[in-house]
């Protein structure tokens, strides 16, 4: 037997749970997968899964296996890359998860930059706004905005982007514009609830901080959605830099507030803890930093004096 491919399938069949997740996520057949696995267990002379109709579970054996064998095949992997890699570059398939509007906006971008470099590298995006569990999922790397509290990830951090309040420009002639963040609460506001406390926005001035508690008609779980709302004309957003400075630079968004911050994001890369990372993983984020630190993630124009329309009433 292929002693890699059995271990390949076991570990895919692990982490997914089933052996049609892993041969999905191999490019295999089911019945192939299983194949390999069992004769993984020949030719270890121990059962590595309990087998029912609806799942499998891992035996003792295989839990002491699966904890140190993705490690394994990484260096494995590691090692025979090395040979080819520097000739050829990179080759095989990243699966990256990314926040949605952050990933449509710019980690799209950015890994075709990467990829670019790497003909023979193929890239598996998958957009959520929920944290994916990269075991379950089979996800190498996830770029993640935000702190993290899970224990069994590592984390680096690439960058960081602010968080504007804006409106359109017709918006700010119908309503006026504020001068201080507490002016806010006399405002339609938009929310955007992918953040942990949507109607909680917080400004910084002079080591000073201001928080607002603001209400709005529309609730939406998009920075995106969020920012076209705004730029319709449909209330003020509090936002990422990287959703709202094509907006802002092209005048369909007014940054308010000048002189105060917003909350400040780190952006990181996030991949499981206890194993080796691949020379591809590790060049993608370090490209990644690289990339981050030229693109238009974090500066937006300052604000600029607007004549609001008088009302006629």
């Amino acid at each position: 037997m292929d002693l890699i491919d059995g271990l390949r399938a076991f570990v895919a069949t692990a982490q997914t749970g089933s052996f049609t997740a892993a041969a999905e996520q191999m490019g295999i057949s089911n019945r192939l997968t299983s194949k390999y696995v069992a004769a993984l267990e020949d030719h270890l002379g121990v059962r590595l899964f309990q087998r029912t109709t609806r799942k499998v579970g891992l035996t003792a054996a295989g839990a002491d296996l699966i904890a140190r064998a993705p490690g394994l095949m990484d260096e494995l992997e590691d090692m025979l890359a090395e040979v080819t890699e520097d000739r050829r570059g990179f080759s095989g398939t990243i699966r990256i998860s990314a926040p949605v509007t952050f990933g449509e906006i710019y980690v799209n971008g950015m890994l075709g930059r990467f990829a670019a470099r790497h003909p023979d590298l193929s890239i598996d995006l998958r957009l959520t706004d929920s944290f994916s569990d990269l075991a379950s999922d089979g996800i190498d790397l996830a770029f993640r905005i935000g702190k993290s509290d899970r224990l069994s990830v590592k984390t680096r951090k690439l960058g960081a982007f602010p968080t504007y309040a804006a409106a359109s420009p017709a918006y700010l002639a119908d309503h006026g514009l504020p001068q201080h963040p507490q002016d806010l609460d006399r405002h339609i506001c938009i929310l955007d609830t992918n953040r942990r406390a949507a109607n909680r926005w917080v400004f910084r001035k002079d080591g000073a901080e201001e928080v607002v508690n603001v209400s709005g008609r529309f609730m939406v779980n998009s920075a995106r959605a969020a920012c076209e709302l705004a730029a319709a004309g449909h209330g003020i957003v509090y936002g990422p830099g990287f959703a709202l400075n094509d907006a802002i630079a092209d005048g369909r968004l007014i940054r308010l507030l000048a002189g105060y911050e917003g909350e400040e994001s780190p952006i990181s890369a996030v991949y499981l803890e206890g194993r080796s990372l691949p020379r591809k993983l590790r060049s993608l984020i370090d490209f990644a930093q690289q990339d981050m630190s030229r693109a238009n993630l974090h500066q937006a124009k300052e604000p600029g004096p607007v004549a609001p329309r008088q009302s006629t009433a």
